[in-house]
């Protein structure tokens, strides 16, 4: 028998969980517009992926390690020390002094918010019944909806009219109150469920990971790709990649179960979904600093521009339900894919002169095309699978979207950073004694040092422009190749409940 939950009343704790779940919700967004910012105050400029890429590391290894000490210990406490954790990451990430402190405090960050969204939805099947859980997610999945349309807004407010500290300051007051109301109105009668934690998955998934990146931020910038450091770092990270399957192969109860690579759908879904979180992270990450760095767009209007790709996702998502009971997974996959085709090529035509409200438009088109995939993807694979297995598939799903985020923001980090090195190694004649040395060229085009001549911003702003259009024609190519890898799914896909005499959907 499943946690017993008992409450003074089920709708206060509802909205404690969605106040809880706004904290993780609006974070990429909130972060993403003020990046520029940050850079600007901080420098660092080659560094910022890290603090995406550290905090979605973290967070994709412990979300398992949480589940499983749910199961031990109760929701309760596990989401509210996961809470906490978030918390003081928050903070401490709004009193950093400098670069490196950030992606620190940006880690500790990710660890608190890997309990949120798991246990979170969890609770939700705890505290109600069969026919009302539909209606209560559909109450969490607003807050996702919201938060990607507020969070850009709000980002860029605090940023104009505050301090980008403020972005994360934000969520104490939120968190505060949501801590407050689980634990006054929430109690549980816990029955516990032994399990066996895979620590050492989780470690390896992290050095691995976290090596590949290092490699890719700093080849070509502190070092170059052909030197021992970057055949050290990529070379050991993909080894240790290795030895996490191998592991994983062996592990009683694994972080990634490798049968879900097993079937030809199962891999194609999720290999689509990887390449949707990297083509999320590329936009989210390089986009407001192209409105604010080459655009030199004031904060508050990317906020907005990147909302749009915001508003287009809810909607397209909320659309997909019809389209793929009319069309098929596979057909409503490939429609999302092809959008965001269309959307990367139009990123890819942009430069030091382009249309904010055209920007704005393949921003929106993005979050269509993200949305009808990402969907039908997590539908689709649980529909194949029986109850018992359903659980594992989706958080393999979700899996591989945060390691594309996290991946791929590093991949788009390493050709953004090339661009501004050679730039800086390889000026025009006229400029050589006129631009600053050891300097990061970004933080010259967001505006940290006054006065310079002319020419040298024009300059900048051009090599800023060639690093992020290289982002943007990335975007476009891991657009194509996901259509093509979602081309692979089986044109007849029959869900497990309409197969013939299937009974395992009811759980038998």
């Amino acid at each position: 028998m499943d946690d017993v939950v008992r409450v003074r009343s089920r709708m206060l704790v509802l909205i404690a969980l969605m106040l809880t779940l706004a904290l993780t919700a609006m974070d990429s967004t909130i972060v993403a517009t003020a990046i520029p910012t940050i850079v600007r105050d901080l420098g660092g400029f080659s560094l910022f992926p890290w603090v995406f890429s550290i905090y979605l590391l973290t967070q994709a290894a412990m979300t398992p390690i949480y589940g499983k000490l749910a199961d031990l210990y109760g929701r309760k406490p596990v989401l509210m020390v996961g809470a906490l954790i978030f918390l003081l990451g928050s903070a401490l990430s709004g009193v950093s002094w400098n670069m490196v402190t950030l992606i620190i405090f940006r880690g500790l960050q990710g660890i608190g918010a890997a309990a949120i969204q798991p246990i979170t939805t969890t609770l939700v099947g705890d505290l109600f019944s069969l026919e009302e859980r539909a209606k209560m997610q559909g109450y969490l999945a607003s807050v996702w909806g919201l938060s990607a349309i507020i969070g850009p807004a709000i980002g860029g407010f605090f940023v104009q009219f505050a301090s980008w500290r403020w972005v994360f300051y934000i969520n104490l007051p939120i968190g505060a109150a949501a801590l407050i109301a689980l634990s006054v109105f929430l109690t549980e009668r816990v029955q516990r469920h032994r399990h066996r934690i895979d620590y050492g998955g989780s470690a390896l998934l992290i050095v691995s990971i976290g090596l590949i990146i290092t490699g890719l931020l700093e080849g070509g910038v502190d070092w170059a790709w052909l030197a021992w450091p970057s055949f050290l770092t990529i070379g050991g990270g993909i080894i240790l990649l290795g030895l996490f399957f191998v592991v994983e192969q062996r592990a009683q109860e694994p972080v990634l179960p490798t049968w879900v690579f097993s079937q030809r759908v199962l891999l194609a879904a999720n290999l689509g979904s990887l390449g949707i979180g990297v083509l999320t992270i590329g936009l989210s990450s390089y986009f407001p600093t192209y409105l604010q760095g080459v655009l030199h767009q004031i904060p508050l209007v990317a906020g907005f521009a990147l909302a749009a790709m915001s508003i287009g996702w809810p909607l397209a998502s909320a659309f997909s339900g019809r389209l793929y009971l009319r069309i098929g997974f596979r057909n409503t996959a490939l429609l999302g894919a092809f959008v965001t085709v269309v959307a990367g090529a139009g990123f890819s035509t942009l430069g030091l002169h382009s249309s904010v409200a055209l920007a704005s438009i393949f921003s929106f088109l993005t979050g269509v095309g993200l949305g009808l995939g990402s969907t039908s993807l997590i539908v689709l694979v649980q529909s194949l699978v029986p109850w018992n297995r359903r659980g594992v598939v989706t958080g393999s799903n979700m899996f591989t979207r945060q390691l594309g985020s996290t991946l791929g923001v590093a991949v788009y980090g390493s050709l953004v950073n090339a661009a501004l090195a050679h730039a800086f190694r390889h000026p025009p004649a006229s400029l050589v004694t006129k631009l600053p040395h050891n300097l990061n060229a970004a933080s010259l085009a967001l505006g940290s040092i006054p006065n310079l001549p002319r020419a040298v911003l024009h300059y900048v702003d051009a090599a800023l422009s060639d690093g992020i259009h290289r982002v943007f024609v990335g975007v476009l190519a891991v657009a194509a190749l996901t259509f093509l890898v979602e081309w692979l799914l089986p044109k007849n896909v029959t869900p497990l409940s309409q197969q013939k005499g299937s009974q395992q959907e009811s759980g038998s």
